[in-house]
């Protein structure tokens, strides 16, 4: 509940960009009659909201998304440590209050007819910063619930919020997005802010707190007591790897997020605004299901180098056959969404969520549980580094959509060559697996284990 009033509050900007700049001469005539003659009808940008009205509209609205998200990835560095030294309960509620606020800023500059850039960069900053006491809080609650080896399946459940968050977030926004879009983030921020009060009443940060026994066990408490330092998080095998291919797989995800309803509506102009919004909303389907599926593979192989790896490789051909065929009929375009959401946010729901958590109570921490909220906090904060870039150089090249997908499909591609290492320990890991079940199956059976199929000669 508490992150998925996270994404649900930071989605709205990327339907509202689809009114903030767009083509006025579609509008229909009693939308622009009772206000303007037919020659100014006749103005391509007359009911853009101002600054959003120049030329270079999609490089401003690209700004938005990159001051907010680097915000969020520099926020994220310092957020992991400061969660590790204060009660979890306290730090989320007071980044869910101060998001609201922000989040709520942000559209009551619609009403308060404000028209400075400045206004709402600002805005987005400080949104950023707040939005990023969220996730390294989350995971570590989690974490510390669910032991290491149930996690996949666990988190790839739980991880859903984050769709479904986008997915309510598009539905919302998209209520208000062509009359009064200042509601679209308004009432968001309510949201998270309300939910900010439920988790400061109800939140259970450890099982110990009420009365269950703790699910990492803690072989050293000294080590307990002291969070790691930030070059220690750095040494654990397979931060700095996950890290780097997160960085790839957030730019693809997070342009999706950001600029999807809108290619959505530039590629079919006889959708409505709300008609693409909610079809955006198909693709975070499909990331549910991905989540799911890439956290139960790894529970059953423990291979989530491998797992990830796997599900990179098909996200690329995916994302250029939508680009290719989306817009063919209506059946592929809603079958190619579901598909590609569900091979892109597959590896990126993995990494953030049960590969975070299983780093972060690694063998080499010495049951060291207070590494898990930096371990989070250094693997997301560089994925949304990344989720920075991805948007803002969508808006660079938004003139042409194909090159976006080409960025998009070359990014997916180094973030599958980044994790090599973690594929190929993984596979000599599954080898000796296996080979160890063999031999010991042999082994039973030369003891004298009777095999399920007797020749009927042996009766």
């Amino acid at each position: 509940m508490a992150y998925t009033s996270y994404h649900l509050s930071r989605k709205p900007i990327s339907v509202v960009k689809e009114v903030l700049h767009q083509n006025c001469t579609l509008l229909s005539e009693d939308e622009w009659k009772p206000i303007l003659t037919p020659e100014e009808a006749n103005e391509t940008c007359w009911c853009c909201y101002k600054p959003f009205d120049q030329a270079n509209a999609k490089g401003l609205l690209g700004g938005l998304d990159t001051s907010f998200l680097f915000a969020y990835a520099i926020g994220m560095f310092f957020s992991g440590h400061v969660a590790e030294r204060m009660n979890l309960r306290y730090f989320l509620t007071g980044g869910m209050l101060l998001s609201g606020l922000f989040t709520a800023l942000f559209g009551l500059g619609y009403f308060w007819n404000i028209h400075s850039y400045a206004y709402f960069v600002i805005i987005q900053i400080f949104g950023g910063l707040m939005q990023s006491s969220g996730w390294p809080s989350v995971v570590t609650c989690i974490g510390n619930w669910f032991p290491k080896g149930r996690r996949g399946i666990i988190m790839g459940i739980w991880n859903s919020h984050t769709s479904i968050g986008n997915i309510l977030g598009s539905l919302i926004a998209a209520i208000w997005v062509d009359d009064d879009w200042g509601w679209s983030f308004i009432v968001p921020g309510i949201i998270i802010a309300g939910m900010g009060i439920i988790i400061f009443l109800f939140l259970v940060v450890y099982p110990e707190d009420v009365g269950c026994a703790p699910v990492n066990k803690k072989k050293d408490t000294h080590s307990q007591e002291e969070a790691i330092s930030l070059r220690g998080a750095l040494l654990i095998p397979g931060v700095v790897e996950f890290s780097l291919c997160l960085f790839f797989a957030k730019l693809v995800s997070y342009t999706f997020l950001y600029w999807l309803p809108l290619y959505i509506s530039q590629v079919d102009p006889d959708l409505s605004n709300k008609k693409s919004a909610d079809l955006s909303t198909l693709f975070d389907a499909g990331g549910i299901f991905g989540g799911i599926l890439a956290g139960l593979i790894v529970d059953m192989t423990s291979a989530s180098g491998l797992t990830v790896f796997v599900m990179l490789v098909f996200a690329a051909p995916m994302m250029f056959l939508y680009h290719l065929f989306g817009n063919s009929s209506s059946f592929l375009r809603i079958a190619l969404l579901i598909v590609t959401g569900f091979f892109v946010n597959g590896p990126y729901a993995l990494i953030t969520t049960a590969v975070s958590a299983d780093l972060g109570t690694h063998e080499s921490l010495k049951g060291n549980a207070k590494a898990l909220s930096t371990v989070t906090a250094i693997i997301d904060g560089t994925g949304s580094i990344g989720a920075a870039i991805g948007p803002l150089l969508a808006g660079l090249l938004g003139n042409s959509w194909s090159h976006v997908f080409t960025m998009l499909i070359v990014a997916d591609v180094l973030a599958a060559l980044l994790i090599l290492r973690q594929v190929f320990n993984d596979i000599i890991k599954l080898r000796l697996r296996y080979r160890a079940e063999y031999k010991s199956l042999n082994s039973d059976t030369e003891n004298g284990s009777k095999p399920l199929l007797q020749n009927c000669d042996d009766e």
